[in-house]
């Protein structure tokens, strides 16, 4: 085993999981507990439920590495949880209520009232409120619950209540996590107007730190518990989204990581912010002063399963003698899509009659022509190029789609061995506390499964098509031929 060791702890909405890497970025310990899922948990947890599953995700941990390592060569942990989960807490640390759910639609008013006030204000930190950011949780509480804002101590966030368990300090957060909560992360500060135009005093809010700053050391009471050194080291976490950005490798300039699952989402790393007009993307702040970037398409792998059944193994077989086909097909199983073009009355296509397989591989390649007009829009909004993709999810899973996304593209796929928010959170433990660096970090701890690369002669061949894609979207009226931004 190559020592030291770090551990990460993923808290999501339908479980906890936690893992222990080594220094080579393998997985040698892991753990995992489920949450029931139902409509009152997609709005409201109990965060002391989250803990008690995270006692007993580490505890499956030890179980699995004890005797094959020694427990003293752990160095850091660090925690990633959900974006906008919001939990108010009392002055003795408890919490006040449940915690708020990213998810929960009921801060949508109070949502339109903090964007409002923030663009009135000519702020410049995160404006685009909706019902899943934090900043209108905190003000929904406070409408819903005016009894109990006497014993109210701090707003934090998901990822901030378990670290707090580990180490005692609730009043530290992290760039990410702060971001939608209102924090202007290009000036590191708190806007005046959250205390001085909405009912939120300013020492509810926390101090924020860049992702893998340490914070204080883990409980001596925790670390008996545990049979953990009483030295590890417990560090400023990140959201869920940003720490399995850091996960697939994708932490220097010019990388970019796409995950197709349900939906395709697209992050990176660019010198200087995106400000985009349309909302499409928006940015977090790299712990090194860099930025990533980041939008979400309604576009994803869905249609997979949906359209094609599970006899995926043969299909392929029989797509991958039919690539490149000529066919347009955009398998959009949603009405509407918000990135890389935003476009309320966009409906899918495909050509009707096709042969399953052929249809297959049309679906296979309108996906990619989604992610190469992505990567076309975000190089027009940055003025920086594009170097490699980075990829992940169920999508990423077939060699054929890999060798697709790669022509068209015109640039590398890595696809990644180990994708999780929980490694990316031990990553994150190891940046600063091992490593000089969350670049330096990310190098050494994460291994790339599969290099796929550009075939010179499918090139030419996928670039025409895609001008055709693009013609179509055009002809359809869901973009323009001419401007990105």
């Amino acid at each position: 085993m190559n020592k030291p060791y770090f551990i990460g702890i993923d808290v999501g909405t339908q479980g906890a999981r936690a893992v222990l890497i080594d220094a080579t970025g393998e997985v040698l310990g892991s753990g995992e507990q489920a949450f029931p899922l139902n409509n009152q948990s997609r709005e409201e947890q109990s965060p002391e439920q989250w803990w008690r599953d995270c006692m007993l995700c580490l505890q499956q941990v030890v179980g699995q590495v004890r005797s094959t390592i020694n427990l003293n060569d752990i160095v850091a942990i660090s925690v990633t949880s959900t974006s906008g989960t919001i939990i108010p807490i009392d002055k003795n640390n408890e919490p006040l209520y449940n915690a708020i759910m990213y998810s929960d639609p009921r801060s949508a008013e109070e949502a339109s009232y903090c964007k409002k006030v923030a663009l009135a204000e000519n702020s410049n930190g995160y404006t685009a409120f909706n019902a899943s950011s934090g900043l209108p949780k905190m003000l929904w509480f406070i409408n819903r619950y005016p009894g109990k804002v006497e014993q109210l101590g701090k707003f934090i966030h998901a990822a901030d209540f378990i670290i707090g368990k580990l180490c005692g300090r609730y009043e530290v957060t992290d760039y990410t996590n702060a971001l939608k909560s209102g924090f202007d992360v290009r000036k590191k500060e708190w806007p005046a107007y959250i205390w001085e135009k909405l009912p939120i005093q300013q020492n509810w809010l926390q101090t924020v730190q860049p992702s893998g700053t340490g914070i204080a050391n883990i409980l001596p009471e925790l670390a008996a518990a545990l049979g953990f050194p009483k030295t590890i080291q417990v560090v400023a976490g990140m959201t869920d989204g940003c720490a399995a950005q850091i996960a697939s490798g994708a932490v220097q300039v010019g990388d970019w990581n796409t995950t197709i699952g349900t939906t395709l989402v697209v992050k990176g790393v660019t010198t200087r912010e995106i400000n985009d007009p349309h909302g499409r993307l928006y940015c977090h702040r790299h712990p090194e002063g860099y930025w990533m970037p980041g939008g979400a398409s309604n576009t994803g792998a869905d249609w997979v399963t949906r359209d094609f059944g599970n006899n995926l193994d043969e299909l392929t077989k029989q797509a991958a003698a039919l690539v490149p086909t000529k066919h347009m097909a955009w398998p959009l199983k949603q009405h509407g899509e918000r990135f890389p073009f935003i476009a309320p009355q966009a409906t899918g296509f495909h050509p009707v009659g096709l042969p399953p397989a052929e249809l297959f591989a049309a679906c296979m390649e309108g996906v990619a022509y989604i992610e190469k007009y992505a990567y076309e829009v975000i190089e027009q909004l940055s003025g920086e190029s594009v170097s490699a993709v980075f990829t992940a999810g169920g999508g990423s899973n077939s060699e054929l789609w890999l060798q697709i996304r790669s022509n068209v593209l015109q640039l590398p796929v890595y696809k990644m061995k180990h994708v999780t928010g929980a490694v990316g959170a031990a990553i994150i433990a190891a940046s600063q506390t091992h490593f000089a660096s969350l670049t330096e970090a990310a190098k050494a701890l994460t291994q790339i499964e599969k290099e796929v690369y550009p075939q010179l002669g499918v090139v030419e061949i996928y670039k025409q098509n895609y001008q055709q894609f693009i013609d179509l979207l055009a002809g359809k009226g869901y973009i323009s031929k001419t401007v990105y931004a």
